[in-house]
């Protein structure tokens, strides 16, 4: 049965009139309400990721930037990125939700999870926050995964609008982790990174796969590339499956917008999973990314929860 992890702890990241705000996670919540899909899954109790636990992914300087930030009323960890005298707290909650997500899937007690938290994740290195991003929250389940489970393969696969340029980081030395990111490239658009000659580094040479978009690209044409880059994973033979999932590729979008829509995140994740079944008992494990559009947000991820919950 799938688990389901969610918390109100989450909507204290205030942030005011900033796109990344507790509705999303509101509007999420409606969703479950009215399609009884929550009642589908399951729950379980997390306790927030201790700190040294963090700072063995995140520099010590990035982590008291953050706690400092925060126990002296908030402010900004770049011109993008809101920090709240909760944040520091918010942000441990959310990464042991992945921790403990990967736990309970590694040890057999749930098929796969899904965990709705804030604040999002993938912008943020090793060493700097940004992005509307504090800490890795998928980069920290990777590596609970590897350390603690002993994992030798595992992959996470970013389909949010935005390039993953922090966990391609943090990554890229790295065998043991193949990360995929499909985004909207080009023009300028956030952040700048991804391009398809990033490939990774050292031993890591070759275990990162960026599928760079051009807006314009037509959907079917993206999907195309979405289901190339999973051969190239299905080929890595992953014990894990992680997914940064953003829903700000919907073209309703206000700052993403690739031009598509509920049926092609129904299809990423429907292949995903697939693709899971396949090569790791299908243990795969969410992690909320973007998305700010509401209702977009909303359906997408109603899609990939519809999917998950048939497993």
């Amino acid at each position: 049965m799938t688990l389901l992890l969610r918390s109100k702890e989450f909507l204290k990241h205030q942030t005011g009139k900033h796109p990344e705000r507790p509705d999303r996670l509101l509007a999420l919540d409606a969703m479950l309400g009215k399609t009884d899909l929550g009642k589908k899954c399951q729950t379980a109790e997390w306790l927030e990721i201790p700190e040294k636990d963090l700072a063995e992914l995140h520099s010590p300087k990035q982590v008291e930037q953050i706690k400092q930030l925060s126990a002296h009323g908030g402010g900004r960890a770049d011109p993008d990125t809101v920090v709240c005298p909760d944040s520091y707290v918010v942000a441990k909650i959310a990464a042991g939700a992945c921790i403990a997500a990967v736990d309970l899937v590694l040890q057999g007690k749930h098929a796969n999870a899904l965990c709705l938290v804030r604040p999002p994740g993938h912008h943020a290195t090793a060493g700097v926050s940004m992005g509307f991003c504090l800490f890795n929250n998928v980069a920290l389940a990777a590596r609970r995964a590897i350390k603690q489970h002993r994992l030798n393969r595992v992959a996470i696969l970013d389909w949010d609008v935005h390039h993953g340029n922090g966990t391609q980081d943090i990554f890229y030395s790295d065998p043991a982790v193949f990360f995929l990111s499909l985004h909207r490239f080009g023009d300028g658009f956030y952040p700048g990174t991804g391009a398809a000659s990033e490939t990774g580094q050292g031993k890591g040479l070759g275990a990162t796969l960026n599928l760079p978009i051009r807006y314009g690209t037509a959907p079917k044409d993206i999907r195309s590339q979405w289901e190339k880059g999973l051969d190239m994973v299905r080929q890595f033979r992953p014990e894990l499956l992680l997914i940064s999932a953003g829903f700000d590729a919907d073209r309703r979008d206000p700052i993403g917008d690739l031009g598509l829509g509920p049926e092609d995140f129904f299809h990423f994740s429907k292949t995903a999973i697939a693709l899971a079944k396949d090569q790791c008992q299908g243990k795969i494990i969410t992690c909320l990314e973007g998305g700010y559009h509401l209702d977009a947000l909303a359906e997408g991820m109603q899609k990939h929860l519809e999917n998950l919950v048939r497993e």
